[in-house]
C-alpha cells in the first residue's frame, strides 16, 4: 500500500473516531438531565423540590427545620442561630415505621455554620503550646483579628442510616429521629479537618418529643410535639413549635485541628472542651418544623 493511501486510511479512522466521541458527548448531554432530576412543585408543597421523588420507594416527602435550640458538647454550649435543613423522603415500612430516603440532590443536612460563643480563645490558650515556633504560629492568629470558630453539624454516614418515627414524634415516645452525625470546628488555625466524630466513629444523637432519661450528671430534660396543622386534603402536615432532645449521647475526641500541629492543638481542644465527654454530659436541643407529604400529592403539584 502506498504513503498517499496509508494516509487516507488513518485520515478516515481519525475522523471515525471523532464522530463516534462526538455521539458519545451528545448520548452524555441527553442522559445527564435524566440522572440528575429536578422537581418543581408547587403551592404548599413547594418547600419538598428535593424530595426523593425519582425513587420508587418514596411514599413521603419530609422537610424539617431547626430554628433554635442548642448542641452541648462536653463543656461548651452553641447555640442554634441559624436554620438547618433536613430533607428527604420515607419509604413506608410498616403501619408505624418508616426508613429514610436521602434528598434528591444528596443534600439530605444542611452544612450550616453555627457561632462557637468566645470564639478561638475559648479553646485554644496560645501559652499552654510550649514549642516556640508554634506558640508564635498560634498568636499570629489572633494578632489578626481571625478568632471567630463555628461548629457545623454534618451527616457522618448515609442517608438511609438516618432513623425516623413520625409515629414516636406523634406520641412523645421512643426515638422519633435518630441522626449519625460529627461536628466541623473551622478557623484558619484549627485548619480544615477539625472535627469531633467522623464517618468511623460518629456522634448518634437518638431524638425525642418525650422525656428523655439520661444518666448522671445530667437530668431529664423534656421535648415538645408541637402543633399540627393538615392541609391540601390531609395529604400535608406541619408540626409547628415541635422540639426534639437528647441529653444521653457520647462524644469522642476532636481530631485533626490544627494540621500540621494537630498533635499540640488537639490536646488542648479536648482539653478545653472536657471531651471525650461519656453520655449524661452532652445535650442536644433542636426546635423547629417539621412538614411531611404524600410523595404523589407532590408530584401532582408540579
Amino acid at each position: 500500500m502506498g504513503t498517499n493511501n496509508l494516509r487516507c486510511v488513518a485520515s478516515k479512522a481519525k475522523q471515525g473516531v471523532i464522530a463516534i466521541g462526538a455521539t458519545l458527548i451528545a448520548l452524555l448531554a441527553t442522559a445527564l438531565p435524566a440522572l440528575a432530576t429536578e422537581h418543581h412543585p408547587k403551592g404548599d408543597f413547594a418547600p419538598f423540590a428535593d424530595c426523593p421523588l425519582s425513587n420508587p420507594a418514596t411514599n413521603l416527602c419530609i422537610h424539617a427545620q431547626t430554628e433554635s435550640g442548642e448542641v452541648v458538647v462536653g463543656n461548651k454550649a452553641v447555640p442554634i442561630s441559624k436554620t438547618v435543613t433536613l430533607q428527604g423522603g420515607a419509604h413506608e415500612t410498616g403501619p408505624e415505621t418508616q426508613e429514610f430516603i436521602g434528598a434528591e440532590d444528596g443534600n439530605t443536612l444542611s452544612r450550616t455554620p453555627q457561632n462557637v460563643p468566645g470564639g478561638l480563645a475559648s479553646l485554644v490558650n496560645c501559652n499552654e503550646i510550649g514549642l516556640l515556633l508554634e506558640r508564635i504560629a498560634c498568636e499570629a492568629v489572633f494578632e489578626n483579628g481571625v478568632t471567630g470558630v463555628t461548629a457545623t453539624t454534618e451527616l457522618a454516614a448515609p442517608a438511609s442510616t438516618i432513623g425516623i418515627s413520625l409515629q414516636n414524634l406523634v406520641e412523645g415516645e421512643g426515638t422519633a429521629l435518630s441522626l449519625p452525625v460529627k461536628i466541623k470546628l473551622d478557623n484558619p488555625l484549627l485548619g480544615s479537618s477539625c472535627y469531633i466524630g467522623s464517618n468511623a466513629t460518629p456522634i448518634v444523637i437518638d431524638l425525642t418529643t418525650g422525656t428523655t432519661s439520661p444518666p448522671p450528671p445530667n437530668t431529664p430534660i423534656k421535648g415538645k410535639k408541637g402543633h399540627a396543622e393538615f392541609k391540601d386534603e390531609f395529604n400535608l402536615v406541619i408540626v409547628r413549635e415541635n422540639s426534639l432532645v437528647n441529653n444521653s449521647f457520647a462524644a469522642p475526641r476532636a481530631k485533626g485541628c490544627g494540621g500540621l500541629f494537630s498533635f499540640l492543638i488537639d490536646p488542648i481542644i479536648n482539653g478545653k472542651l472536657g471531651l471525650p465527654a461519656a453520655s449524661g454530659h452532652n445535650t442536644a436541643i433542636l426546635n423547629g418544623t417539621l412538614e411531611d407529604a404524600n410523595a404523589p400529592a407532590v408530584t401532582a403539584s408540579e
